[in-house]
């Protein structure tokens, strides 16, 4: 029985998952948080156990060996030797990855050279996986990235109205992020409905303190709210979303700031739900204050209308919908949240079943026969990413 583990790591956490192939039976998974901070807590669970402690001065690379120190300790692996294969999710492969890669000295090296285009993931995913493959040497290392899906949608989607030479010269396009993530939401839905992916016209809201939203059309994406950079779109957690890109040099102007990535960081780390509101990026805060701050039922309030705007254009670039896609952190247990993007798109026929929004997990969330579907889907990166790898060892032993 195989076992392939998943890394979806960030700066200052590690999700991870270990999957039994070719059941695709989850044997343990787990979450490493407050990584580099003097408290750190680490989970995992099985299906018989859960597991947490806190732990001091937790860095990358402890992170990881704990994590396997401790599968061998409950008995879920014998010996690290078990694993035979690593997926890494890697967020930015620009044009130059089209689809889950073996990586190599040089692939890695190219992953580190697209920083530019994920500045805060990019980094944090090649640190992890030179660590996890000294830690695991055995194993063969596939990076699996958020940006591939989108490869496939058309230039005049992806493409920005500046200099076409730029464009080509510097690999400038919208790339999108949680390409991963919508992919399989898409394939989910039609699984669910029933259909051919390929006949559906769907809109997918991945929405968390990371949020994008996808058209596909003809089984293929079609436009997406993500940029160059995972800042475009949706207002998010911190990011700031759309913005007049000449606020750039305003704010360099204005605040006396040393050079243009200054603001880039106030848009990626201070903008967005925690900028708005001046008090959190997370949705649960804001809601509980709204009654009486002000700002915070500001932030909420442009959080929904930005979504709202979005599969209003996506609609009509898509000419109707079949199925409207909520997930993420926010979108898959908010059903408040759902309700209010849901009342501001009611003018496209588009509605809720009240008792479905808020008893389902997974499903058809509008009234029976509603001439466009309304779903609620759990996401599953490590799913994905656990498949994705499997075809590329598939590729790579041919």
């Amino acid at each position: 029985m195989q076992r392939i583990l998943t890394i979806n790591a960030g700066s200052s956490s590690l999700k991870w998952k270990l999957f039994a192939l070719p059941m695709e039976t989850i044997l343990a998974h787990g979450l490493v948080e407050r990584l580099n901070q003097p408290v750190a807590t680490f989970k995992l669970a099985t299906a018989e156990q859960k597991f947490s402690q806190s732990v001091t001065d937790l860095t990358a690379e402890t992170a990881v060996n704990l994590v396997l120190d401790k599968l061998e300790e409950l008995a879920v692996i014998n010996s690290r030797q078990e694993i035979t294969a690593v997926g890494h999710r890697v967020v930015a492969g620009a044009d130059i990855f089209k689809q889950a890669t073996l990586i190599t000295p040089t692939v890695l090296e190219q992953i580190m050279n697209l920083s530019d285009y994920a500045p805060l993931h990019n980094p944090a995913a090649a640190h992890y996986i030179k660590l996890v493959t000294a830690a695991l040497p055995q194993a063969q290392q596939i990076a699996v990235f958020d940006s591939q899906f989108f490869t496939r949608m058309p230039e005049v989607n992806a493409i920005y109205s500046i200099p076409y030479e730029y464009t080509q010269q510097y690999r400038i396009r919208r790339y999108g992020e949680h390409g991963i993530s919508h992919e399989y939401l898409a394939n989910r839905a039609a699984d669910l409905l029933g259909q051919p992916l390929k006949k559906l016209k769907l809109i997918t809201l991945h929405l968390g303190s990371g949020a994008s939203i996808t058209a596909i059309k003809d089984g293929q994406p079609f436009d997406t709210s993500m940029g160059l950079t995972p800042l475009a779109g949706v207002t998010m957690g911190t990011r700031s979303g759309d913005a007049d890109p000449a606020l750039v040099p305003f704010l360099q102007k204005k605040l006396a700031l040393a050079n243009a990535t200054d603001v880039t960081n106030i848009l990626n780390n201070k903008s967005g739900l925690l900028g708005i509101s001046g008090i959190s990026t997370d949705m649960r805060d804001l809601k509980a204050a709204e009654q009486t701050d002000t700002r915070a039922k500001l932030a909420i309030d442009i959080f929904v209308n930005r979504i709202v705007k979005y599969i209003g254009s996506y609609y009509t670039e898509l000419g109707g919908l079949d199925a409207l896609i909520f997930s993420g952190g926010i979108g898959e247990n908010d059903a408040d949240i759902r309700a209010r993007i849901t009342r501001g798109i009611q003018a496209l026929g588009i509605t809720l079943d009240e008792q479905r929004n808020q008893k389902l997990r997974e499903g058809v969330i509008s009234p029976a026969g509603a001439s466009t579907a309304v779903l609620l889907i759990p996401t599953d990166e490590e799913l994905a990413i656990v498949r994705q790898t499997v075809q590329a060892l598939n590729v790579t032993q041919r």
